[in-house]
């Protein structure tokens, strides 16, 4: 972790090495796709000694240096190293299938790419809502819809991940309606951040959106519990 206080317990900026407060601090500046199928290892109260995995979305970059992973959990795309919800998961590092070991730093390749696109598209655009970049999901992550307490629902995959100017990162959904040419790729018209429909509730793992589409019955019976509690 990269976080270097000056005298006044501030954050440095990486590049402007200026300080910055605690909330500008945490904003991310840059993603880097994981391509390799590096996943995140958890935890949870329910399974004790047990470890899962998930798959890394990507890296991000925090405006004083600090990388971690991000993964889509719940209702939100959280860095890997703060999830702490003791019913749903804890972090416990990151894992390497290729060469099937693991470890809790982001990865040195990730954060030189991380880093040197950052500082090669640095922009003065003040606009919060200036499209930094647009990243594919390579990962399969669905999100649902649901307009009347998951009687029905409407699971929708996610095309892109948008990060603003801000570093907000909304998850882009295609309006089946507005589709004009296909595949839908990232900036299409068609698309709409998913974290600011009135409907949108939840997002899952491909392997758990088709097991609900098709009706399996631990994946349904796994949702209801999830949504009850």
């Amino acid at each position: 972790m990269d976080k270097k206080p000056d005298d006044e317990g501030n954050v440095i900026d990486l590049f402007t090495r200026k300080p910055v407060n605690e909330t500008e601090s945490e904003k991310i500046i840059r993603l880097a796709p994981e391509l390799d199928g590096l996943e995140m290892l958890y935890s949870n109260d329910a399974n004790p000694g047990k470890l899962f995995s998930m798959k890394i979305l990507c890296w991000a970059l925090k405006k004083d240096g600090t990388v971690d992973a991000l993964v889509p959990w719940l209702n939100k795309l959280v860095p890997a190293r703060e999830l702490n919800d003791p019913l749903n998961g804890r972090w416990e590092g990151y894992y390497d299938s290729f060469h099937d070991h693991a470890f809790f730093e982001a990865p040195e390749y990730k954060r030189t790419e991380l880093e040197t696109a950052a500082l090669y598209f640095q922009t003065k655009e003040e606009d919060p809502d200036f499209i930094l970049q647009e990243i594919g999901d390579n990962i399969g992550t669905h999100a649902i819809l649901t307009e009347d307490n998951f009687h029905t629902l409407m699971l929708i995959h996610v095309t892109s991940w948008r990060l603003y100017n801000d570093g907000r990162i909304h998850a882009m959904l295609a309006d089946e309606k507005k589709v004009e040419t296909t595949p839908i790729l990232p900036k299409d018209e068609c698309l709409f951040p998913a974290q600011e429909h009135e409907d949108f509730k939840y997002f899952f793992h491909h392997i758990i959106a088709n097991k609900i589409k098709h009706g399996d019955p631990d994946a349904i019976a796994a949702f209801t519990e999830m949504i009850e509690d």
